[in-house]
Parts: C-alpha cells; sequence; structure tokens
C-alpha cells in the first residue's frame, strides 16, 4: 500500500475503477479511506439518506490544512459513444481515459499521494492535514458538504484553510485558481390567465402579454456593475413554456424560466423578493406568480495567506502566475466559505463531463508536486 498511495496515476486509477455514479454507494471511498489510514490517518464514514460521505484527519493540532473534494461522478451518457471502458482506467499514449478522470477523482489521488510524499520527506506536520470527501456533489447536492460540515464540526473539528480539487484549469495545468464563485438563482415565473377562442379575446384572459412584460422588467433591472474580482452580474431567460399547438386558442397559462449569476453584491434572499417585487401581480385578469430556489451564494475569498501560497506552488512547479479567477460554476466551495478561507485548483476541465473524459497522466503528476509544495510552504509558515 505504501508505494500505491505515493503514485497519485496508480491511485487514480483506483478509484476511477469503483463506479461511483451518483446516487451510489460509494466504492471509491473505500479505497480512500484504506489507503489514508495506511498513512496514519484517522477515518470517520458519514452516511446520510443513502449517500456516502468521508472525513480523515492526519494530527490533531491547528492549524489544520483540508482537501475538499467528491468521489461520486456523472452518469457516463451514451455508452455506445465511448472508445474504451468508462470505469477502465486505460493509459493510452499517456493520456488515462474514464470517467472522473478530470472531475475529480484526478485530483483526490494527487492530495493524497502528496500527502504521502511530504510525510515521508518531512514526517508529521506541526499542525494537521485533513480530507473532506463527499458523495453528493454531482446530484442534488442534499446529504453531502452541506450535512457533513456541521457534522465534523459537531464532533469538534476545526478547519482552518481548505483547497478543493475541482477542475479549474483551462488551457494548461494550474493556470486558474478559483478564490470566489458567483452565485445562482433559479426561478420560474408563471402567468395564469383564462383559456379562450382568438377571435373573441374580450372573453378570455391571455397570460402571454402579462408574461412578456413581466420578461421585460426582468430584463431592464439592473443589477450592478461589477464586484471586486468579479464581473457584473447577470440574468438570462433560458425558456418561455405555453404548450399551445393551435392557432386559434389563447392559452391557459404561460411560464418561463430564468436564471441568475450574481456577485456578492447581492445576497439571495435580497435578489428573490427585489423580483417577486417586480413581477408578481395580477392585471388584466392574468395572475404572475414566481418560484424562486437560490442553489447557491456568491463568495469571495480576498488574496491573502491562502491565495498568495497557492500562487507560490504553481510558479515554483511550472514557473507561470495563474491567475485568480471567480468565473465558472457553483461548487461545494459555497459550504466550506462559511468555515475558513478557500480555494480551488485542479486539472483542466475540458473534458469534464464527456465522453471519453479523459485527462493526460503527466497533468495529474504536475497536480501533485503543486499540492506537496503547498503543504510544505503551508507548514513552514506555520
Amino acid at each position: 500500500m505504501t508505494d500505491f498511495v505515493h503514485d497519485p496515476i496508480a491511485l487514480s486509477q483506483a478509484l476511477i475503477r469503483q463506479p461511483t455514479v451518483n446516487p451510489c454507494h460509494d466504492g471509491a471511498q473505500d479505497v480512500l479511506a484504506d489507503a489514508l489510514e495506511s498513512l496514519g490517518f484517522r477515518t470517520k464514514r458519514y452516511h446520510f439518506d443513502g449517500v456516502d460521505n468521508l472525513y480523515a484527519r492526519l494530527g490533531g493540532a491547528a492549524p489544520n490544512f483540508c482537501f475538499a473534494g467528491h468521489t461520486d461522478v456523472v452518469p457516463v451518457g451514451d455508452a455506445a459513444g465511448w472508445t474504451v471502458d468508462p470505469f477502465g482506467a486505460e493509459i493510452r499514449n499517456g493520456i488515462m481515459y474514464g470517467r472522473g478522470t478530470s472531475d475529480m477523482k484526478g485530483a483526490i489521488a494527487a492530495f493524497v499521494s502528496a500527502a504521502a510524499r511530504y510525510l515521508a520527506d518531512h514526517g508529521a506536520p506541526q499542525g494537521s492535514i485533513s480530507l473532506l470527501i463527499t458523495g453528493d456533489e454531482e446530484g442534488p447536492g442534499l446529504h453531502g458538504t452541506r450535512r457533513l460540515l456541521p457534522a465534523i464540526i459537531a464532533d469538534g473539528e476545526t478547519i482552518d484553510h481548505c483547497i478543493v480539487g475541482e477542475p479549474t484549469s483551462e488551457d494548461t495545468i494550474a493556470d486558474i485558481v478559483k478564490n470566489g464563485r458567483r452565485g445562482s438563482l433559479n426561478a420560474v415565473i408563471k402567468a395564469v390567465g383564462k383559456q379562450g377562442h382568438a377571435a373573441y379575446p374580450e372573453k378570455s384572459a391571455n397570460p402571454m402579454p402579462v408574461l412578456l412584460d413581466a420578461l421585460q422588467k426582468l430584463r431592464n433591472m439592473k443589477l450592478d456593475d461589477g464586484s471586486p474580482g468579479f464581473q457584473p452580474s447577470n440574468l438570462e431567460i433560458t425558456t418561455i413554456d405555453v404548450g399551445n399547438a393551435a392557432h386559434n386558442v389563447i392559452p391557459a397559462q404561460a411560464t418561463a424560466k430564468f436564471n441568475i449569476r450574481f456577485n456578492p453584491n447581492h445576497t439571495g434572499d435580497a435578489l428573490m423578493k427585489r423580483i417577486s417585487d417586480l413581477v408578481s401581480t395580477t392585471e388584466r385578469g392574468v395572475t404572475v406568480t414566481v418560484d424562486q430556489r437560490v442553489t447557491g451564494e456568491a463568495f469571495y475569498t480576498k488574496p491573502g495567506i491562502l491565495t498568495d501560497l497557492i500562487v507560490a506552488a504553481v510558479k515554483a512547479e511550472t514557473g507561470r502566475d495563474p491567475a485568480l479567477t471567480t468565473g465558472g460554476g457553483t461548487s461545494d466551495a459555497r459550504y466550506i466559505k462559511d468555515v475558513c478561507p478557500v480555494a480551488e485548483l485542479g486539472v483542466r476541465n475540458e473534458m469534464a463531463h464527456k465522453v471519453d473524459e479523459c485527462i493526460p497522466v503527466d497533468e495529474i503528476e504536475t497536480l501533485c508536486r503543486i499540492y506537496y509544495r503547498l503543504l510544505a510552504s503551508y507548514f513552514a509558515a506555520a
């Protein structure tokens, strides 16, 4: 096991060969727990409503540097479209193929091997190394990190800094570090009127004009001009649905969906109230309601100790200065930010969730070396 945990490629293959499609029994966490226990980590499994989660820690003192990630993966999609076994972790011409290679079993393996190499070179740190691993990131996300964090805190755990292994890199390995994320709000706006004959509109209440007026109000709504580290918030109308196949029938109702990606100028609750006040109405015999859900709040980790150490580790290993950005979708960092400073760094995201998902093995090795440098500099400064 000792040689195995020092090799991020072999460990990546072992994790990928566990078909942990969400929802699942997480065999990858079984592999991970065995690997970490062989290094002296204490592990504990947390099972919430059928979801497997894992917390592991080496040491008991502060500071506690944590790696957060997920072992669940998305479905393979069109299995016939794959040129390899989606869970075979086959390596061809220096490229490893398999579901989860980039998102994000490769990064988990890279960190575990980095920790193994650090312990072999330096011994136990003056502090603690921990891993927070969930099995519910690619699904509803109800029983993963959002429940695991409060559970470990209730068990007396404290995390001081955290890095998340999401695939943040774009053109080259470690060219992007995420030190924040925009929030996301999903909404369905519904206009309910009265069905009737198009030739007799006075006997009906057409929901379409009222819905279109409401959508225009939303389009005209000024959000912001941006925030430190963030682009301006944006609202996108994603669909308008009536389900009316007839030309001469005024429909009874119409709906539309929209999404807002927002920066820290807003909170989800404030945005939802503003939208509800703007479009909820009854006019011309049509009632407009809006159903909203915030899937993640915006957060920002200001450049400081954590980001400085990550940037320095990348620079030392690759010779490049990575960009600190806040673009893209949401991640489980949105929960961790309430506990400690958090940033994200992983392999390239080009093939994430795609058929024939893959990553060059040298990128996994490079990420492992970056994580190693990060651990060494973090505990040297502790």
